[in-house]
């Protein structure tokens, strides 16, 4: 058993399950944080971004290279964009979408997100996705129709189109971020890319926040939402960012993300253990579609970014 966690160890593939299992568990702490004490989205969203401030310090320290040469203006403008796009935005609307629908149909929706890529490189491309590619993308969607089936037979349904749109919005929003790391990613290595994403969103939250509400706010809310908001912030955000980069580096990009793969399956497990969410035959059929549609898909080559807007 030790040669085996050896192996894998040196292999990368307990760094891709790790990694995979922390971007998870982050719906899972969301709606935990959320019935822990009255907490509202953007709140509890400052609270994470907050905490990883200093972890996204830590990421961009261990990935300097001396001899890089400095970001010009330009592209500290396209950080700015990347992380107003990805952490901010993206989890934003995520976090909202959680008030109203579950963990499980919340990753599920995430999970989507190459489709949209298509969708936006052929508008861009001016060409028609493939027969095959749209056959996927078709049966994505209806694998997502069945997933309603189950959050609508255990929820208000106008409270699960509302959830549901809003965690669509979050799925556009990582579209955008993914399709602007390419280029980002090959000059500035996916680890200090996320690192710097990461600490712009951090800043744009925070600001957020304080042009919302008054900070002194957050020191009457309970200690269990801190507690959750920084294992969200640690094992959910910046870890699994580390995790990720480390079995990129022993594995290749492809392999780790066949093993990524298996965050809805893990989302509606873990939702289950420490939820009490229910999983039913319709959300258990509409996860499998999902997953074999996306496997169907090929987007354009870019370099995808070691982060999660669910991340």
């Amino acid at each position: 058993m030790i040669s085996s966690y050896r192996q894998w160890l040196q292999d990368g593939r307990l760094y891709a399950i790790l990694a995979a299992t922390g971007f998870s568990l982050k719906a899972v702490f969301v709606k935990l944080a959320y019935a822990a004490g009255a907490v509202d989205a953007l709140t509890l969203l400052t609270l994470r971004m907050g905490i990883a401030l200093p972890l996204f310090g830590w990421l961009i320290w261990l990935s300097r290279d001396p001899e890089a040469a400095p970001l010009a203006p330009f592209d500290w403008l396209r950080v700015l964009l990347l992380g107003m796009v990805g952490y901010y935005l993206s989890s934003l609307f995520d976090f909202y979408g959680l008030e109203y629908i579950s963990a499980g149909l919340e990753r599920l929706i995430l999970y989507l997100y190459p489709t949209l890529v298509v969708v936006f490189q052929a508008i861009l491309s001016r060409k028609r996705p493939s027969s095959s590619i749209v056959q996927a993308m078709a049966l994505c969607y209806f694998g997502l129709g069945i997933a309603f089936i189950h959050d609508v037979g255990v929820a208000q349904g106008d409270q699960v189109f509302k959830g549901a749109a809003w965690v669509f919005a979050s799925a556009v929003t990582y579209a955008f971020y993914y399709l602007g790391t390419g280029a980002m990613t090959q000059r500035l290595g996916s680890m200090r890319l996320a690192g710097l994403a990461g600490a712009a969103s951090s800043l744009l939250v925070i600001i957020h926040y304080l042009l919302a509400d008054v900070p002194t706010r957050l020191n009457a809310l309970p200690a269990d939402v801190w507690g959750h908001a920084a294992l969200m912030a640690v094992l959910s955000t910046v870890l699994p960012v580390y995790w990720l980069a480390l079995a990129i580096q022993k594995m290749g990009a492809s392999q780790a993300a066949a093993i990524g793969s298996l965050g809805p399956v893990l989302t509606v497990l873990a939702s289950w253990l420490l939820l009490a969410e229910p999983i039913s035959a319709y959300q258990l059929g509409g996860l499998a579609l999902v997953m074999f549609g996306v496997s169907r898909l090929k987007p354009a080559a870019t370099k995808a970014p070691n982060t999660d807007p669910q991340s």
